[in-house]
């Protein structure tokens, strides 16, 4: 299972595709990809996104299924996915701790 991630240019923020070729900010709302067609056709709508100044060097990313949620599998982008690992006041986890107050 993959996802497409990469760098929205407005403002850094680290984003996922999602459905119709929409870009999101949360692993939750991203499109998995289950097959290298898939995985082929999210990347080349990527590149679409880079084209009209929207994101830049998307690729695609190893998910699991861990408790019901998607998870990668490199630790890099488990970081990319949350936010800093010293400052959990910041970055994604920050606003889902946010949100669930």
């Amino acid at each position: 299972m993959k996802l497409v991630t990469a760098n929205r240019l407005s403002d850094g923020e680290v984003v996922w595709l999602g459905a119709a070729g929409r870009w999101v900010e949360t692993l939750f709302e991203a499109r998995l990809l289950e097959s290298r067609e898939e995985e082929a056709a999210a990347l080349a709508e990527a590149d679409a996104s880079v084209a009209r100044q929207e994101v830049v060097e998307p690729y695609a990313i190893d998910v699991i299924r861990e408790e019901g949620h998607l998870k990668p599998v490199r630790f890099r982008e488990q970081i990319r996915a949350a936010g800093p690992t010293i400052r959990l006041d910041l970055g994604k986890q920050a606003r889902r701790q946010e949100s669930a107050a």
